[in-house]
């Protein structure tokens, strides 16, 4: 990291007040070494990603409207579950006083058919 002024080779005090662009320290060694030639090898296009395009945040973006859009249908789709096991239930109670009900009418209409079969075998024996 330290590099006398013999290792800077032609580089000289008028090169300090520019700033350069790295990714690791192999490249500030580099431009370190020959700081006028590193405008050629590493160009500031390739460093910065344009703005214009937003290369990672589009997919990033659409990965995460993708998402919401899953998650909004799935929990639409849940909400209709529960809505329908609600209303399941609702028509399972009816059901079951409908039941109930018919199971005392069908009570009351054997003791009915008892009473007229007790009638008919009474006017049967009279006549005999």
């Amino acid at each position: 990291m330290n590099h006398s002024s013999q290792d800077t080779g032609s580089c000289g005090m008028h090169e300090d007040g520019k700033l350069y662009v790295v990714d690791s320290i192999n490249d500030l060694n580099k431009l370190n070494l020959c700081p006028a030639g590193s405008q050629h090898l590493f160009p500031l296009e390739e460093k910065i990603p344009d703005l214009g395009t937003n290369s990672g945040y589009g997919s990033r973006s659409l990965f995460f409207v993708g998402l919401l859009i899953a998650l909004i249908v799935s929990l639409a789709l849940v909400f209709f579950v529960i809505f329908l096991i609600i209303q399941t239930g609702n028509k399972m109670d009816d059901m079951s006083r409908r039941l109930t009900a018919e199971g005392k009418d069908i009570d009351d209409l054997k003791k009915i058919n008892n009473m007229i079969v007790k009638q008919l075998n009474q006017v049967a024996s009279e006549k005999n």
